[in-house]
């Protein structure tokens, strides 16, 4: 086993007792980045200096008894649309290029904090609008799985980084399955907290009723540490939850599953799943009861809607929320003619396809004659929040697959655009009622793909499903598996 190869929990502990450094931990990573990105194309910027620096100081808090906590020299790495100071900040577009903020998100802040090493930014849709990270402006991210199909998206690059042993783990965003979906396709775990539960500020917008951060991680503890550091009111971000807290990380220690009722919604298992998802998630099923939870069958009787009505509230937001790049303040700028000219001109040359696509879409949502359609998806949105809140009067947390189908071939997304929103419809629910959600690994298809299981909790119940998640990994193996050598 390489260094690289540890989890979180792994290099802490061998930090502690000495037997290996921030330094070498994090020249491991560096070294894993040079000899895969060229292939994957995880990361769009990294900064060994600046992580070398954090390094040499977490081993020099070590030695000097003063170590920050379980993160503390610990190398990751953050989705390019959360601010970090100093460091470029694109959202995988050319309209950002170049762009370097002076601030740090709030997150990234929490994560430093706790003295984890940032060594990049990883690639993403761009935007954060896509599945695939296939719409980045500027490389192609791929599956360390099978390099010619997609990691998913739009947190690819985080779910790919973190399989493929470039970093411990990392940050990125959930607006409508963003980090659960890739983290699915890349065989790691992604948690998208409860709506509120980390901070946005700092964080580029794409649909902020729904944007969420969330982490990626080898096992479900590597991945609640994380957002251990990060979770918390901030008084910088209206929407965040004035709330203490939990003690995820030590809850997990003795977890059980006794007595734990899981749902399984009819509506998530229906015509167009793969075969060898479904019966790859209902093994992990069998598995959970097994361990002593208990299974029902239960309704979600407005999901039919909630891929249109996300694909009306989402676009629409977008629209108001990207109309910020103009060409004057920051970023690309096309300066010829009249001020009209620059903002056409700049956002025609600097935004891609997709993002084109939505803004258009939500800009037209939000005319006069259309805003009926928009109204009407917001009282549809809260049909769906209210399913929730019946099933779970019901049962604990929500079992389902993450996605339709395991890792698509690069391009294919391309083919059919409606096809890929349809594919989002799994994981969308949770992002439209403000709910937590997370991707546990629980096998492989018969070519070799990874299969994600996606269990749901309670508005602010993270406990639950990181309890699930990972009383199932101390079950099993799948999350022990690592992808074939990247050359």
């Amino acid at each position: 086993m390489s260094l690289t190869d540890l989890t979180i929990r792994g290099l802490a502990e061998a930090l502690a007792r000495g037997e290996t450094s921030s330094e070498e931990a994090t020249r491991a990573c560096l070294e894993r980045i040079r000899t895969t990105d060229e292939t994957l194309g995880a990361f769009l910027h990294v900064d060994e200096e600046r992580a070398l620096e954090r390094a040499r100081a977490s081993d020099a808090r070590r030695r000097e008894g003063k170590a920050l906590g379980p993160l503390d020299g610990i190398p990751v790495a953050i989705k390019d649309n959360i601010s970090l100071r100093g460091m470029p900040t694109t959202c995988a577009s050319k309209i950002l290029e170049g762009y370097v903020p002076p601030f740090d998100a709030t997150v990234v802040e929490r994560l430093e904090e706790a003295g984890a090493v940032v060594l990049g930014k990883l690639n993403m849709d761009e935007f954060a609008m896509g599945s695939t990270t296939e719409t980045s402006a500027f490389r192609v991210c791929r599956n360390p799985w099978d390099v010619n199909r997609s990691p998913g998206g739009s947190s690819g690059g985080a779910a790919a980084a973190t399989a493929a042993r470039q970093v411990f783990g990392a940050l990125g965003t959930d607006t409508g399955g963003s980090i659960r979906q890739p983290a699915s396709h890349c065989g790691v775990v992604g948690i998208k907290p409860t709506y509120g539960r980390c901070s946005r500020y700092g964080v580029v917008a794409y649909a902020s009723s729904m944007d969420q951060v969330g982490t990626f991680g080898r096992t479900v503890e590597d991945a609640a540490l994380l957002l251990q550091a990060i979770a918390g009111h901030d008084p910088r971000d209206a929407t965040s939850l004035d709330e203490p807290v939990p003690d995820w990380v030590g809850a997990l220690e003795g977890a059980s599953l006794e007595g734990m009722r899981i749902g399984i919604p009819k509506e998530l298992f229906v015509k167009g799943l793969d075969p060898e998802v479904e019966s790859t998630v209902r093994a992990a099923i069998a598995q959970l009861v097994s361990a002593g939870a208990k299974v029902e069958e239960i309704s979600l009787p407005h999901t039919e809607h909630a891929t249109a009505v996300y694909y009306a509230i989402a676009p629409a937001e977008a629209s108001s929320n990207l109309s910020r790049f103009d060409g004057i303040r920051y970023g690309l700028s096309v300066r010829e003619g009249g001020m009209r000219d620059l903002y056409e001109k700049t956002r025609a040359a600097g935004f891609g396809t997709e993002v084109k696509r939505r803004i258009l879409s939500g800009t037209y949502l939000l005319t006069k004659e259309h805003q009926p359609l928009f109204q009407r998806a917001q009282r549809i949105r809260t049909l769906i929040r209210r399913d929730f809140e019946e099933a779970f009067a019901k049962v604990d947390v929500i079992v389902s697959p993450v996605a339709p189908t395991a890792a698509r071939r690069l391009g294919e997304a391309f083919e059919s655009p409606v096809e890929s929103y349809l594919a989002d419809t799994l994981t969308l629910l949770c992002n439209l009622a403000g709910i937590p959600g997370m991707s546990v690994p629980c096998g492989f298809t018969s070519r070799g793909l990874p299969v994600g299981m996606q269990v749901l909790g309670r508005w602010k119940d993270e406990a639950s499903i990181l309890r699930l998640g990972a009383v199932y990994q101390r079950e099993t193996d799948w999350h022990l598996q690592a992808p074939p050598e990247v050359a």
